[in-house]
């Protein structure tokens, strides 16, 4: 019988530390799909409960999902660091200027035009104490061209054929926030 409890408080155990777990979001870099190494997360599932907790996503929500990938791409290709940052967390907008600063030492323009999403499906959605989540599987198609700052050559990418992507992209909000408060807070290559 002793062996039974403690095989069950075992169990117990390590399905608690399992729902736990913080998820960690790496992935390929933003621009043209280098590996960069880890992208900014989150905090862990349910703030601690060990439990997440559902969160209803709306058409409102998915209307500013696909809108915030189209006003992402266009800020990073114009290295507009006021619309990122009015347009993802903190680290996120800290990730992308590091991206945008190391193209520019190697004397390169990341050019993108023409983003269209193609498909968008909700991972999952939950509520933390500080924050609302949502995970977006999102694929789509751009253009995206790195050219050479001198002499405007193209050093990668097509300027005509756009490319297909998908990524799961994590958006943040205040908890019960409106659809025009998510912040993209990670993205994940797919």
């Amino acid at each position: 019988m002793l062996q039974i409890g403690l095989l069950f408080l075992l169990i117990k155990f390590v399905m608690g530390f399992l729902r736990r777990r913080q998820p960690a979001y790496q992935g390929a870099a933003y621009d043209s799909g280098a590996a960069q190494g880890p992208r900014p997360g989150f905090g862990g599932f349910g703030g601690g409960t060990g439990r997440p907790v559902k969160l209803e996503i709306g058409p409102a929500d998915f209307n500013v999902f696909e809108q915030r990938l189209g006003l992402i791409q266009k800020a990073y290709g114009a290295k507009d660091m006021a619309a990122l940052r009015a347009l993802a967390t903190p680290e996120m907008t800290s990730y992308f200027a590091a991206e945008i600063e190391e193209t520019a030492k190697k004397g390169q323009v990341n050019k993108i035009s023409d983003v269209t999403l193609l498909q968008g499906d909700l991972s999952e959605a939950w509520r933390e104490p500080e924050s609302d989540y949502a995970s977006v599987a999102m694929r789509f198609s751009l253009i995206d061209t790195m050219l050479d700052r001198a002499t405007g050559k193209i050093v990668s990418g097509d300027p005509v054929t756009p490319t297909v992507t998908t990524e799961i992209w994590t958006f943040a909000r205040r908890p019960g926030g409106a659809a025009t408060d998510w912040k993209l807070s990670a993205i994940q290559q797919a």
